[in-house]
């Protein structure tokens, strides 16, 4: 009879394991149209794939909005397992002691198998310690590159075939592009990103000391150098003529470009689906110009986000995430994001899929990002930027270049002004979380 009973309930426990419902897992996230809907294909195929976890993407507004919602449902003690952070807030996320289970630890604690030697180490850098322990898993990458309009390249009597590889050759292009009668020769959005923080990282020179703020939080801002002041005062003064068409922070510069306003437009390769949508003319995609030097140019960084993990879940809920993120690392998933929203792979592998699969033979602009990131190894200046109060930062920057351009200030002393309000912020996150 006590050997039936205990049959009975062993039966009773595999029947009762059959018939439980799977673990949920909240996945916070600010993707908005045709990403979001990747967002939710992904996650279907994940939940199709086993029966043990369901991971819920929700929406919870901008960047900003997702980070500051899942802080404070943290504080409150009810964080969702996974937040997609921007990088914008990965110093502020690194410092929140005891919030965030690195990705490192979480794999290591599920038993999944993980090397962080098969993501492409431009994209993985931003988001891993200085010995490589990988804190957050990153999701939708992207890097600047330049646009062109090929269209009115040819009336302008230049080559379509071939864009310009330098600083100096890119400015004699834009007044081409304006004499021809066009309403400006180029332009560009997000200043800081791409004109100060890429701009470092493409000629190796430092954006800040400590590794660009890897290495310290006592980190200072130096990116005041006498090539950037030369390269800011090259731009102003083609902004007189108008060969420079300022357009707004951010992203705002976008329909100077797609409008056919100007010829020349530098965005993040997450705009080139967009693009293809928009502009009713035939335009390509390039690398970021650069000053000839020895060993130029170095390699581009990264922007987008990446997905953050909050302690204060259930043990279970982290062996799912951990089988996700293994889900979401997998060359057909990868491949299937980067082709379908314009964000970069994570791994080599997705990229080799990419490749063999003939996508690049019609759509050349994404190869062209990543051949970009992988231009060189990356180096103390060029693996990526990790400040505190970095969105503060950026804000500095964009309205003292505001102040620039309507001469107010010289840009010698803009830039400076930059730096010493920026350093302002760093020392006060310092004290916050020192």
């Amino acid at each position: 009879m006590k050997r039936l009973v205990a049959v009975l309930l062993v039966l009773m426990a595999v029947v009762t394991t059959a018939f439980a419902a799977p673990v949920n897992i909240d996945f916070w996230h600010s993707m908005t149209g045709k990403n979001a809907e990747y967002v939710q294909i992904i996650c279907d195929r994940f939940n199709a794939s086993q029966k043990n976890y369901t991971v819920t993407p929700v929406f919870k507004g901008s960047y900003s909005d997702s980070m500051n919602a899942g802080i404070a449902a943290f504080r409150a003690k009810q964080p969702p397992a996974i937040v997609q952070v921007y990088e914008v807030g990965t110093a502020t996320m690194m410092a929140a002691q005891g919030a965030v289970k690195p990705v490192y630890q979480l794999m290591k604690e599920a038993g999944q198998k993980f090397d962080p030697k098969i993501y492409i180490p431009t994209i993985t850098s931003y988001y891993s310690t200085s010995k490589g322990e990988m804190l957050s898993l990153p999701f939708n990458s992207s890097t600047s590159v330049m646009y062109y309009n090929k269209d009115a390249f040819r009336k302008a009597g230049l080559d379509p075939e071939k864009p310009p590889v330098t600083w100096p050759q890119f400015f004699e292009m834009a007044k081409k592009l304006k004499a021809s009668g066009m309403e400006g020769g180029f332009s560009t959005n997000w200043i800081s990103w791409i004109q100060l923080e890429n701009f470092a990282a493409w000629h190796n020179i430092p954006f800040g000391t400590k590794s660009n703020g890897f290495a310290g939080l006592d980190t200072e801002l130096v990116f005041n150098s006498p090539l950037v002041v030369k390269h800011f005062e090259t731009i102003y003064e083609l902004s007189k003529d108008k060969v420079f068409i300022y357009g707004g922070r951010e992203n705002k510069a976008n329909p100077l470009f797609s409008s056919g306003q100007v010829g020349m437009h530098f965005e993040s390769i997450g705009g080139y689906a967009n693009f293809k949508n928009t502009c009713k003319f035939d335009f390509g995609v390039a690398r970021l110009p650069y000053y000839e030097g020895a060993g130029l140019p170095q390699n581009s960084i990264i922007g987008g986000a990446s997905l953050w993990v909050f302690n204060g879940r259930p043990k279970q809920e982290y062996k799912g995430v951990a089988e996700f993120f293994s889900f979401l690392s997998t060359p057909e998933i990868q491949a299937l994001w980067h082709q379908n929203t314009g964000y970069l792979p994570i791994t080599m592998a997705a990229y080799e899929l990419t490749k063999s699969q003939g996508f690049y033979d019609k759509n050349p602009g994404p190869e062209v990002a990543i051949k970009q990131l992988l231009n060189k190894a990356p180096t103390a200046n060029s693996m990526g930027i990790r400040f505190g109060n970095f969105n503060v930062i950026r804000e500095i920057e964009d309205q003292t270049w505001e102040d620039i351009l309507a001469g107010k200030i010289s840009v010698k002393d803009g830039l400076d002004r930059m730096v010493r309000e920026g350093n302002v912020k760093l020392r006060e996150f310092e004290r916050l979380y020192k």
